[in-house]
């Protein structure tokens, strides 16, 4: 009996050991990309894996690509439909200096966050005399693009404006660090301080 009872306790540890042991996972079969952390096989990233090939003209499904990456602000222009219609703003901006027009046409646009619209946006308000929606958009600007000289520039004036010429000073200096003191953005605000206080700006 007392060896019955020996062998019942090995038995019952070998078994709550074979249930409490991790299972082991067979290696993938030749050309599977094995690894799954480590150095791995094939030469691939199995934590990313490589896309199928694709049949011409076949669409793919998420489940077999990555998502696509967010198209870059800076490829805007790249787009014609956004080319064209932000030079129809441009064109109303300073051709036929239609600001509340141009607004319209830039918000239209899809992409108010893209720093070339947001200042835009900033730059007609400005020149409704709606200064407090004007601030709003050159931030908006500086934002999403914290080295866009134009916009240091035309808030820079909008300071001038406002009598915060300590704060125009400013974005004198921000222009200076990011294009230096001889591109036109610099010139012009330089020239803009240079102008005694309550001096009517022509820009």
């Amino acid at each position: 009996m007392n060896n019955f009872a020996i062998r019942l306790v090995t038995l019952a540890m070998f078994l709550t050991a074979l249930v409490a042991a991790p299972p082991v996972i067979p290696a993938l079969a030749a050309g599977g990309g094995g690894g799954g952390g480590g150095g791995g096989g094939g030469g691939e990233d199995v934590m990313h894996p490589s896309p199928p090939p694709q049949a011409p003209g076949s669409k793919a499904t998420g489940a077999t690509h990555r998502a696509k990456k967010k198209p870059s602000k800076e490829s805007l222009f790249d787009d014609p439909a956004f080319a064209k219609g932000y030079r129809e703003a441009y064109s109303t901006i300073y051709d036929r200096h239609d600001y509340a027009g141009a607004i319209e046409q830039l918000k239209a646009l899809g992409h108010d966050d893209f720093a070339n619209v947001a200042n835009l946006i900033g730059y007609s308000y400005r020149k409704l005399g709606d200064y407090k929606l004007s601030q709003v958009w050159y931030e908006r600007a500086l934002k999403s693009d914290p080295s866009h000289v134009l916009t240091w520039n035309y808030y820079g004036l909008w300071q001038i404006e406002q009598g915060n010429r300590d704060q125009a000073l400013y974005h004198l200096s921000r222009i200076g660090a990011i294009c230096g003191t001889d591109c036109a953005e610099y010139k012009s605000l330089a020239a803009a301080l240079e102008q005694p206080p309550g001096t009517g700006l022509v820009y």
